[in-house]
């Protein structure tokens, strides 16, 4: 590299340690334990073959196009809601292990934070990182990511109901504090729900350009959490069905049509603030600047999909799968018309429509994923719906709305969850900091 490249890889690498510098300063000794051990890590990526090569490339050309532009961790609201879709997910559910109590919930989360603030930065997960500490110790970083930019990598935090209190009471004096909206989903009309892929008293959702990046940040907080909380499951997508930004084009879902095309967008301060942030006048009021997200894994039967006519599978979803415009005509971005006949009244566009709702929206950040093939030899693909919302009783709504879709004959819901998203972490504080206040 010349002396030019030196410089501006040292400018580089000199913004983002400052970046991190608002971060809580270091890891605990419980933390540092579980870098040492790398416990908790079993299983990490399940599926993790499926859609990480083919998007490898194209990831890092994106990712190294933005690499001077990284994600900020702290700020009012956490990233990875209205921060414009990235290519990749990893997505974590965890448990808090036995016997841990309030100062190990605490300490976890200043933890994931301080190294949640670095790793989007695009630096490694502690100051020693991979290389830097005694040969003679299990390096703090497993390596992974060194040379790969921060890929646009933003990592976002979320507490489910178990948390607050399950079968062994209120572990961490925190019950009182439980929203009220956040409890387990009811049951829907067309579940088939694997507890063991569904539900978790915490979860984290790591969004980038590049599946590595993404990938290295769940294995590197899951080693972190060793001896305090262990992974429950965890799912890779590919390919985003939504999008977050007027400037991006809408992606397709595995089914080959346009997905996301009314989706709250970031520039719509109104809509987030009406659908998507939790209120300052909504209780409880540590999750002010916060919000609730619903994940959702539906298996896709793409096989009998793939056998329904063009014509059919227009009706199903009530739009054109060329152009993505509704049924009633126009284009894309035309607002469907559904006083006449055009559009089937069990139609997937006509059921989630927001005119259908109440005005109700959502913000959506869903991704496809594939996990290779099942017994029978067919693929286990379809999406993984992520969506945020003010509250949880909208999105029940809309999907009690959606029983008699006529996708339904296609989909399985096979894994399911909801937890509450804290506001963003304030510089030299951790993600729920309001919440142990």
């Amino acid at each position: 590299m010349n002396e030019s490249g030196t410089d501006a890889a040292a400018e580089e690498a000199s913004s983002a340690e400052q970046a991190a510098a608002s971060a809580p300063a270091g890891l605990s000794r419980r933390g540092l334990l579980g870098l040492a051990i790398g416990g908790g890590v079993a299983g990490l990526a399940v599926g993790a073959g499926a859609g990480l090569a083919g998007g490898v490339a194209l990831g890092r050309a994106r990712a190294a196009a933005d690499a001077q532009d990284p994600y900020a961790f702290f700020g009012d609201h956490q990233a990875g809601i209205t921060t414009a879709v990235q290519d990749h997910l990893h997505f974590a559910s965890f448990d808090m292990m036995p016997r841990t109590d309030r100062d190990d919930l605490i300490s976890l989360l200043q933890d994931w934070s301080y190294a949640a603030s670095r790793m989007t930065q695009g630096l490694e997960v502690s100051a020693t990182g991979a290389v830097g500490g005694p040969a003679e110790q299990p390096p703090e970083d497993t390596g992974e990511a060194l040379g790969l930019p921060a890929a646009g990598l933003t990592i976002t935090f979320g507490f489910g109901p178990g948390l607050f209190e399950n079968e062994d009471g209120d572990r961490y004096g925190i019950a009182a504090l439980r929203p009220k909206g956040l409890e387990r989903l009811p049951a829907f009309l067309g579940d088939d729900l694997d507890p063991q892929g569904s539900h978790g008293d915490l979860c984290i959702q790591a969004c980038a350009d590049d599946p590595q990046v993404a990938v290295h940040a769940i294995r590197n907080l899951s080693r972190l959490a060793f001896g305090r909380a262990r992974l429950r499951w965890s799912q890779l997508g590919f390919g985003k069905t939504s999008r977050t930004t007027a400037t991006a084009a809408t992606p397709r879902n595995l089914f080959g049509f346009k997905d996301g095309t009314a989706n709250i967008l970031a520039d719509d301060q109104k809509a987030l603030d009406a659908h998507v942030w939790v209120a300052d006048e909504d209780e409880p009021s540590w999750l002010a600047g916060g919000s609730y997200l619903v994940a959702r894994k539906i298996a896709m039967l793409i096989e009998t999909w793939d056998r329904v006519r063009l014509a059919e599978q227009d009706t199903i979803v009530g739009r054109d799968k060329g152009e993505g415009a509704p049924l009633s005509g126009g284009d894309e971005f035309t607002a469907p018309n559904f006083s006449g006949t055009s559009i089937d009244a069990n139609s997937h566009v006509r059921l989630a429509h927001p005119e259908q709702n109440d005005g109700i929206r959502i913000l959506r950040r869903g991704y496809n994923y594939v996990d290779g093939n099942n017994d029978l030899g067919r693929l286990d693909a379809g999406l993984f719906f992520l969506s945020y919302q003010r509250d949880p009783a909208h999105f029940i709504t809309l999907q009690r709305r959606l029983s008699t879709d006529l996708m339904n004959e296609y989909i399985r819901h096979v894994g399911s969850g909801i937890w509450a998203i804290p506001r963003g972490a304030r510089p030299g504080s951790y993600v729920g900091a309001e919440l142990f206040a």
